[in-house]
Protein backbone atom coordinates (compact mmCIF):
# COMPACT_ATOMS: atom_id res chain seq x y z
CA UNK A 1 0.00 0.00 0.00
CA UNK A 2 1.76 3.65 -0.96
CA UNK A 3 1.68 6.25 1.69
CA UNK A 4 -1.19 8.47 -0.43
CA UNK A 5 -3.36 4.87 0.08
CA UNK A 6 -2.69 5.20 3.38
CA UNK A 7 -3.24 8.47 4.36
CA UNK A 8 -7.03 8.12 1.92
CA UNK A 9 -7.90 4.65 4.27
CA UNK A 10 -7.21 6.97 7.33
CA UNK A 11 -9.85 9.71 6.05
CA UNK A 12 -12.66 6.73 5.18
CA UNK A 13 -15.46 8.00 7.19
CA UNK A 14 -16.83 4.46 9.74
CA UNK A 15 -19.32 6.09 10.63
CA UNK A 16 -21.19 9.13 8.83
CA UNK A 17 -23.82 9.62 11.12
CA UNK A 18 -22.03 10.04 14.00
CA UNK A 19 -18.93 12.09 12.16
CA UNK A 20 -22.17 14.47 10.71
CA UNK A 21 -23.28 14.55 14.76
CA UNK A 22 -20.57 15.27 16.12
CA UNK A 23 -19.58 18.45 13.49
CA UNK A 24 -23.21 19.75 14.68
CA UNK A 25 -22.95 22.99 16.08
CA UNK A 26 -19.40 23.32 16.11
CA UNK A 27 -17.87 26.73 18.35
CA UNK A 28 -16.77 29.48 16.26
CA UNK A 29 -12.58 29.57 15.86
CA UNK A 30 -12.84 32.92 17.59
CA UNK A 31 -14.67 31.48 20.63
CA UNK A 32 -12.36 28.54 20.37
CA UNK A 33 -8.96 30.33 20.79
CA UNK A 34 -10.26 32.40 23.39
CA UNK A 35 -11.25 29.31 25.68
CA UNK A 36 -7.59 28.06 24.69
CA UNK A 37 -6.52 31.36 26.16
CA UNK A 38 -8.40 30.79 28.91
CA UNK A 39 -7.28 27.20 29.92
CA UNK A 40 -3.46 28.79 29.09
CA UNK A 41 -4.08 31.89 31.86
CA UNK A 42 -5.35 28.72 34.20
CA UNK A 43 -2.36 26.81 33.70
CA UNK A 44 -0.94 28.47 36.47
CA UNK A 45 -0.40 27.15 40.15
CA UNK A 46 -0.34 30.61 41.85
CA UNK A 47 -3.62 31.80 39.46
CA UNK A 48 -5.14 29.14 40.47
CA UNK A 49 -4.47 29.72 43.83
CA UNK A 50 -5.74 33.48 43.66
CA UNK A 51 -9.49 32.17 41.87
CA UNK A 52 -9.88 29.36 44.57
CA UNK A 53 -9.18 32.52 46.96
CA UNK A 54 -11.65 34.75 45.57
CA UNK A 55 -14.41 32.09 44.65
CA UNK A 56 -14.59 32.18 48.61
CA UNK A 57 -14.66 36.03 48.47
CA UNK A 58 -12.97 38.78 47.49
CA UNK A 59 -9.94 40.45 48.30
CA UNK A 60 -7.81 43.22 48.52
CA UNK A 61 -4.26 42.51 46.57
CA UNK A 62 -2.10 42.26 50.25
CA UNK A 63 -4.87 39.56 51.87
CA UNK A 64 -5.12 37.71 48.46
CA UNK A 65 -1.27 37.73 48.53
CA UNK A 66 -1.09 36.62 52.10
CA UNK A 67 -3.88 33.96 51.22
CA UNK A 68 -1.63 32.56 48.35
CA UNK A 69 1.22 32.94 50.22
CA UNK A 70 2.51 35.00 47.22
CA UNK A 71 4.15 38.58 46.75
CA UNK A 72 2.02 41.58 46.41
CA UNK A 73 3.76 42.28 43.30
CA UNK A 74 3.64 38.82 41.58
CA UNK A 75 -0.19 38.62 42.98
CA UNK A 76 -0.94 41.99 41.16
CA UNK A 77 0.44 40.65 37.92
CA UNK A 78 -1.47 37.59 38.05
CA UNK A 79 -4.46 39.56 38.51
CA UNK A 80 -3.83 41.77 35.52
CA UNK A 81 -3.48 38.64 33.21
CA UNK A 82 -6.90 37.62 35.11
CA UNK A 83 -8.40 40.26 34.13
CA UNK A 84 -7.34 40.84 31.18
CA UNK A 85 -9.21 37.46 30.32
CA UNK A 86 -12.30 38.73 31.96
CA UNK A 87 -11.76 36.33 34.55
CA UNK A 88 -11.70 38.86 37.48
CA UNK A 89 -12.70 42.30 38.05
CA UNK A 90 -11.96 45.21 41.02
CA UNK A 91 -13.85 48.01 42.58
CA UNK A 92 -12.43 50.58 44.11
CA UNK A 93 -13.33 52.16 47.63
CA UNK A 94 -10.54 54.79 48.04
CA UNK A 95 -7.33 53.97 47.23
CA UNK A 96 -8.35 50.05 47.92
CA UNK A 97 -9.01 47.87 45.11
CA UNK A 98 -10.69 44.83 46.02
CA UNK A 99 -10.79 41.91 43.54
CA UNK A 100 -13.42 38.94 42.69
CA UNK A 101 -13.86 36.44 40.12
CA UNK A 102 -15.93 38.08 37.09
CA UNK A 103 -18.71 35.69 37.55
CA UNK A 104 -19.77 32.13 38.95
CA UNK A 105 -18.84 30.40 35.69
CA UNK A 106 -15.16 31.09 36.67
CA UNK A 107 -15.39 29.56 40.06
CA UNK A 108 -17.60 26.64 38.32
CA UNK A 109 -14.52 26.09 35.98
CA UNK A 110 -12.27 25.78 39.11
CA UNK A 111 -14.73 23.44 41.34
CA UNK A 112 -15.45 21.09 37.76
CA UNK A 113 -11.27 21.31 37.00
CA UNK A 114 -10.34 19.92 40.89
CA UNK A 115 -13.21 17.65 40.83
CA UNK A 116 -12.36 15.66 37.57
CA UNK A 117 -8.54 15.81 38.64
CA UNK A 118 -9.59 14.38 42.20
CA UNK A 119 -12.12 11.93 40.55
Amino acid sequence: MSPADATADRREVIHPEAVREAGEETAEEEDLAYLADTFQILANETRLRIVEALARRELCVRDLAAAVESSPSAVSHHLRQLRQMKLVRYRKDGRMAYYRLDDDHVSELFRLGLEHVRE
